[in-house]
């Protein structure tokens, strides 16, 4: 999913901005960055970003002003940072259009599973791609060949597949999966994951596919493509 997409981070703190760039850029966003709410309502409007990480409490437009401007002419994504775990404050933002919620301090990996599941949601067309194991996987239409044959999936076992096929080499955990394909109000544990994984592989395995050559077990962490 990393590459494709432009992000408009707005935060007054430099260090912030910095530091989301970072983590960004790493993960092959591309990013423009935003000091304060007047800068990015600006930038906003010359077009072309795909999602908005959003601070709350910057002097002058605040992160809250800024959402409901957004929202009164796009449907962006909006990931909002506060340094307060209040729920009132939450429940102000989603009601102004927010999609979801990051409180600082964060882990990178938190902010990567919130992002792109936000990102799936409204993912830009993309072609058919067939890997190096001859798998076509074509993710407008959920479908998957191999050697001209369907494999059918179910919608998680093909989120699966796509992101290990989309980011090889990339070592997904249990947690980041079960975050990022069946969000973060999802009340299940990891064995979710490990059940889904499992019926992947056994439905790549009848259709031929040489399954360790597709999807790694990472032990003690998770899986990763190949």
């Amino acid at each position: 999913m990393e590459g494709s997409f432009r992000i408009l981070v707005v935060d007054d703190e430099a260090p912030m901005r910095q530091l989301l760039k970072l983590y960004l850029t790493k993960d092959r966003y591309e990013v423009q960055t935003a000091a304060n709410g007047e800068e990015a309502l600006s930038l906003f409007k010359q077009g072309g970003f795909d999602m908005v990480i959003l601070d709350i409490m910057m002097p002058g437009i605040d992160g809250w002003e800024v959402c409901q401007r957004i929202r009164s002419f796009s449907q962006i994504p909006i990931l909002m940072l506060t340094a307060r775990d209040q729920t009132m404050e939450k429940v102000k933002g989603l009601k102004m259009g927010a999609d979801d919620y990051l409180t600082k301090p964060f882990e990178e990996a938190e902010l990567s599973a919130r992002m792109e599941a936000l990102l799936r949601r409204v993912s830009k067309p993309e072609h058919s791609r067939i890997d190096p194991h001859g798998i076509t996987v074509n993710p407008e239409t959920h479908k998957v060949i191999y050697q001209g044959q369907p494999i059918e999936l179910t919608p998680k076992e093909f989120e699966l597949l796509h992101t290990f096929m989309n980011n090889v080499g990339r070592v997904y955990s249990r947690e980041l999966l079960l975050e990022m394909i069946w969000g973060p109000d999802y009340m299940g544990d990891t064995r979710t994951v490990d059940s889904h994984v499992k019926n992947l592989r056994e439905k790549l395995r009848k259709h031929g596919v040489d399954v360790d050559s597709v999807i790694k077990t990472v032990w003690g962490v998770g899986y990763k493509g190949v």
